[in-house]
């Protein structure tokens, strides 16, 4: 294995996996930054999305032995960070609680975000549905594209695949979603 800012994601995950505390520093140094930057396109709340980047860490700390080295780290990451919001958007209930702008009358109310709201629907709704029946390929397309708000070379990087790659699949699971959702 390389050293110092040769290693590859793949490399500092293994170290990780071996409890080693620097790689891990390496590895949040290197995606800690991005994480937060995504998750506040999601989420308005700043503690809560500062909440759902320690998650997301402690996650990876606790299960990096567990990536099994197929497509980008960080898109294993970033499914980690998605996840970690979108329950804690959950838990605390804030998917329930809409105040537009107007005194809350309990407590736990906030103001979310019509992303927030979104993000939730996705998990839950129809769309949970429609989105879980696509192929692993395609539900990986729409999460990056669509989801995630990457561009079509972003999504191609971060998969692993040529971008035309990336628009037939999204073109395919378009076509799918229509008619899951009709």
């Amino acid at each position: 294995m390389g050293t110092g800012a040769e290693r590859s994601d793949s490399e500092l995950l293994a170290l990780v996996a071996d409890g080693d505390r620097a790689a891990f520093r390496e590895l949040y140094d290197r995606h800690a930054p991005w994480v937060l930057a995504r998750l506040r396109h999601r989420c308005s709340d700043r503690e809560v999305v500062a909440e759902a980047v320690q998650d997301t860490f402690a996650a990876v700390w606790r299960s990096a032995g567990r990536y099994d080295g197929r497509g980008d780290v960080g898109a294993w990451i970033w499914g980690i960070a998605i996840r970690r919001l979108i329950g804690l958007l959950r838990r605390g209930g804030r998917h329930q609680h809409v105040v537009l702008g107007e005194q809350a009358r309990d407590d736990e109310a906030l103001l979310v975000s019509a992303e927030d709201q979104v993000l939730v629907g996705v998990e839950h709704g129809d769309l949970a549905g429609a989105l879980l029946r696509l192929s692993p390929e395609l539900r990986a397309v729409v999460q990056a594209t669509v989801l995630d708000g990457l561009t079509t070379r972003e999504a191609a990087h971060l998969l692993g695949i040529p971008a035309g790659t990336v628009k037939t699949r999204m073109m395919r699971a378009r076509a799918e979603l229509r008619g899951a959702l009709a």
